[in-house]
Order: C-alpha cells, then structure tokens, then sequence
C-alpha cells in the first residue's frame, strides 16, 4: 500500500491492470520481492495517494485497506509525503527556478513551503489509525512501514536539482520529519520499519550513483517522475526489505 515512492512511476513498464492515475511499475520494491521470493501480491499502491487513499475511497478507487484479507501474511506501507506537499513542493520550486511555467506534474511553479505544524500530527494519527486496521482485519499480517527515499544531498543543491538553497532546505525539514514521524508510529505500533531514507541516504539525485531522478526541463529527453526512485533504488529497497524479512 501506498503512494509513488511505493508504486514507482516511470519505473520500467506499469503492472497490468493499474488504474492510469496510479502508474504502477512491475518493478517497483513490492513487485520485485514478491517475484524473488514467490509471493502472490497485491498491489494496491497509487502515485498521488494520501494517508486518506489507504483508509478511505478516492473517486472511483476502493480504500487500498480494502486489499487486506484475514490470511494476509506481510503488508507493506509507504505513504505521508503527498499529505505534506513534499514531492509536489520540489517540483513548483524546481520549474520555478528554471523559469518554466508549470512543473512535470502540471503544477504551477511556486515555492516550497512547510505545511502547518498540525499537519504532521495528521499524518502521525493517519499512520497509527492505517496500523490499527492492519492488524484489525489482517492479524497475522508482519507490517512494514517503508518510509520514503532520500532525494536531495545534505550539501548545496545541483544542476540535477534545480532548487534555491532555500526550497532545499524546506524539502529536507519535511523529509526528516516525515522519516522520524514513520519511525515513532511504527515503534509505537509494533510494526517493523524500512529506512529506505537512510538505505538510499547516499544514492540521491545529486550523487555519482543516484537512485532517485532528478529534475529536467519538459522535452523529449525529460526525466521521468522527477525526484522519485529509478529502478536502482526500487531493486536498493527490494533487497533491503528482502534482509529485514529474514530477521
């Protein structure tokens, strides 16, 4: 369950039968362990999700909970980011700073902006309430949460980046909350946690090896879902979760 850094966008080719909205990768992390170690999955992640997408309807689209049955043996979630504006901020300030006039998204350009304190408290009691329903409706189910994979270095930004030096560090403040909010709740739930964040901590989109693409103006040659994971991350998170599930 969860959103695009679950789901993958841009990553390989889409699953058969994904909704078009939640461009979902036969490669994405939950793919790629189901295929190594011979599971029957069922992936219900969706770029663009919110906390409020798993525990309820979007439009047309059931609750992702709604995947879960009382046989369920493991679930993994990653989701929060879209609750907090966190890629969508990097992308408006990203096309703002190559003077474009909407983002990759269709956003309009603008500034990165931190969300109001309470939001985090809604994602943190949006988390522990996604737990709750896990472990109400698939009890023998192992939860994982997977937070999200590090975009951005903790040096100045990069042509791969296109950021202020102030967009950079409010995109960084969210992803750290985000990472500490994901860590506490699964803690506090009894849930095990994946710190894809710090699996990919030095694979970013600046690095000489990254796992996470950058940003680049519309076109032909644009990168594909600017500031998510490429399939080397995907495979990066795979593999890490395929150890975790040995402990």
């Amino acid at each position: 369950m969860g959103s695009s850094f679950g789901a993958g966008p841009g990553v390989t080719t889409v699953a058969p039968g994904t909704p078009a909205r939640c461009a979902r990768s036969v490669d994405n992390y939950a793919q790629q362990l189901a295929r190594q170690r011979g599971l029957a999955l069922v992936d219900v992640t969706c770029s663009a999700a919110t906390t409020a997408h798993v525990l309820g309807h979007w439009d047309e689209l059931p609750p992702q909970l709604d995947a879960l049955r009382t046989h369920t043996r493991l679930v993994t979630v990653t989701i929060g980011g879209n609750d907090l504006g966190y890629i969508g901020g990097l992308l408006s300030a990203s096309c703002k700073a190559l003077s474009l006039e909407a983002s990759l998204a269709g956003r309009p350009c603008g500034r990165a902006q931190l969300p109001d304190p309470a939001a985090y408290e809604q994602v943190a009691s949006a988390l522990r309430a996604i737990a709750a329903q896990v472990r109400a409706r698939a009890p023998v189910a192992r939860l994982v949460f997977v937070d999200y994979a590090t975009v951005l270095p903790a040096a100045a930004p990069c042509e791969r980046t296109p950021l202020t030096v102030a967009d950079a560090v409010v995109a960084r403040e969210i992803a750290a909350q985000l990472e500490q909010i994901t860590a506490v709740v699964a803690q506090a739930v009894g849930a095990d946690l994946l710190a894809a964040s710090s699996v990919t901590r030095e694979h970013h989109a600046c690095a000489a090896e990254p796992w996470i693409n950058g940003f680049t103006r519309p076109g032909p040659n644009a990168t594909r879902a600017a500031y998510h994971p490429n399939l080397a991350g995907m495979t990066a998170v795979a593999a890490a979760l395929d150890q975790l599930l040995q402990r």
